[in-house]
């Protein structure tokens, strides 16, 4: 047998045996309930953070989070993404409590950007993004890597310092990175935890308008902004949090309320229609005298 022949058969039978044979979750349609939250309640140190939460996370959908600081946005978002134990209640991926997943079949079917990115080693932005498909290592998704990372990267604009480390980093520039290895592990449900703060005008549109995108491609979408007009602008329903609870849950123009908004956030507020294109505009009102 020629030698060159018995080196490619025995890396083909290397690499079936040594792949995953997990079965890999099946797109499901538009609508379809990826995550719920059911009566859930957080404490910490005693106090209650989130008390009688209950929220569905659907295909098709961005549904962004607001609400004043201490509102309970983010512990929402890492008790939905299985970050943060509940005291009470459920929370259901795929029609199963938390509880009954590994933590890879977890990163299989959700994927999640925290607040914070930090990087302990010396990494490259291209091997940070690299880590999103390491759920799918020995598993024949592992045909797609090279295509995911290269979409990842361009959409959030990181080439041009994909080889720089990523403690080298602008801020800014950390945030996209994070994001694109979120987008590169190609999960049915994607938790963002503020992905505009750190960006410029032009890349919250861009990370909003891709949170968009994948919405429409089948994926669920789950945003936690401060930004009332990005939520407006780009959200299909809006959960409003006042105090750990949830005081309003639907489409933008039915909860974006001047009354509502201006007693959970304390302020004044403004609900107007663009005089042009007639979307949601929401603004502090100034007293400018």
């Amino acid at each position: 047998m020629n030698p060159s022949f018995r080196t490619r058969v025995g890396e083909a039978l290397e690499q079936n045996l040594f792949r995953r044979t997990d079965p890999v979750p099946p797109p499901r349609p538009s609508g379809a309930v990826t995550l719920r939250a059911d009566g859930i309640a957080v404490t910490r140190g005693g106090r209650p953070v989130l008390d009688d939460v209950s929220v569905d996370v659907r295909i098709g959908e961005v549904l962004v989070l607001v609400g004043p600081n201490g509102a309970g946005k983010s512990t929402l978002l890492a008790a939905l993404s299985g970050d943060q134990d509940v005291h009470a209640g459920s929370v259901h991926l795929d029609d199963r409590d938390l509880g009954e997943w590994t933590a890879l079949e977890m990163a299989q079917r959700r994927a999640v950007l925290p607040q914070q990115n930090t990087v302990g080693f010396s990494f490259t932005a291209r091997q940070v993004i690299t880590m999103g498909r390491s759920p799918w290592a020995r598993t024949p998704r592992t045909d797609d890597d090279a295509a995911a990372i290269a979409e990842a990267m361009r959409i959030c604009d990181v080439v041009a310092f994909a080889d720089r480390p990523f403690t080298a980093l602008s801020g800014g520039e950390r945030a996209r990175v994070a994001l694109a290895r979120v987008l590169a592990q190609r999960t049915e449900t994607i938790l963002l935890d503020e992905p505009t703060a750190a960006l410029d005008l032009g890349h919250q549109e861009t990370v909003m308008r891709l949170a968009r995108s994948r919405a429409e491609r089948g994926t669920a979408v789950v945003v936690v902004l401060h930004d009332l007009a990005l939520a407006a602008a780009y959200a299909d329903r809006i959960v409003v949090l006042e105090q750990g609870r949830v005081a309003a849950d639907g489409p933008p123009r039915d909860v974006l309320s001047e009354d509502l908004l201006t007693r959970v956030y304390g302020h004044p507020v403004e609900v107007i229609a663009h005089p042009v294109t007639g979307a949601t505009l929401v603004l502090p009102r100034r007293d400018h005298r």
